[in-house]
């Protein structure tokens, strides 16, 4: 009797959408991720091929859960926009993230980071950045000829991509966005936007108050066309005529 032959059932992959790992482990760290990633996209709020995230998985290779990263900010360019799960490039048009940010924590290793750089020198990545804010240290590297490199003067950088401007000393970094403004936190945009719905409400009280004077200076004239026409009446009746008076 011949033994009937076995079905193998393969199991579909799954690829997580979660690391298990906290976004941010710190305020400042939060902060830097959040400043980049909202500027970068009220930068293209108007281009909806620009996609823009936040520690959000990246899987480059079909078939290969393992190999992941998730950036502290990605920008995919050529992408629509909306939510997902986790960027499968190959559900992508195969487009991995042109750019990448990452902010370090006081709780990245070296060989943390410079796994980082390999993985995003490895699968695409045209432009990286990596800040960290407690030594105040900025590096980027640009992809030329197939590698990235160095960026050697990184300290008045224009982002090829991004066309975001670098303004790095050795006490501050100051991001501006295309158009020269500044990035924002959200509570300075909200303070800007409660400062123009103020500007705005005032010069529509103004311009009520104009409504409401001339309103009134047109009732006043009113009142005295029709005293004048009584006073006329009157002349009229006794016998008087009006223009013989002017």
């Amino acid at each position: 009797m011949v033994a009937p032959s076995e079905t193998h059932i393969h199991s579909p992959v799954v690829y997580p959408e979660r690391d298990g790992q906290p976004m941010a482990d710190n305020t400042q760290q939060f902060r830097w991720i959040t400043v980049i990633h909202f500027n970068i996209e009220w930068q293209f709020a108007n281009d909806p091929n620009v996609f823009v995230a936040s520690d959000l998985l990246w899987y480059p290779v079909e078939g290969q859960p393992k190999i992941r990263q998730a950036p502290d900010v990605m920008v995919a360019f050529g992408r629509p926009k909306g939510d997902r799960g986790s960027y499968l490039q190959w559900q992508e048009e195969n487009i991995a993230p042109q750019v990448v940010f990452e902010i370090r924590s006081p709780g990245n290793r070296q060989k943390e980071m410079d796994k980082k750089l390999l993985f995003y020198d490895r699968y695409g990545v045209e432009e990286y950045y990596l800040y960290d804010p407690d030594r105040h240290d900025l590096s980027g590297w640009l992809r030329r000829e197939g590698r990235l490199e160095a960026i050697d003067n990184i300290e008045t950088w224009v982002s090829p991509r991004l066309q975001i401007r670098f303004e790095w000393t050795e006490t501050e970094l100051k991001l501006d966005r295309a158009n020269g403004e500044p990035f924002s936190s959200y509570a300075e945009v909200q303070a800007q936007l409660d400062r123009t719905r103020q500007a705005l409400e005032s010069e529509r009280q103004r311009a009520e108050s104009e409504r409401q004077r001339a309103e009134s200076e047109r009732q006043r004239a009113e009142s005295e066309r029709q005293r004048a026409d009584r006073l006329a009446e009157r002349l009229r009746q006794m016998g008087i005529d009006p223009e013989e008076l002017q």
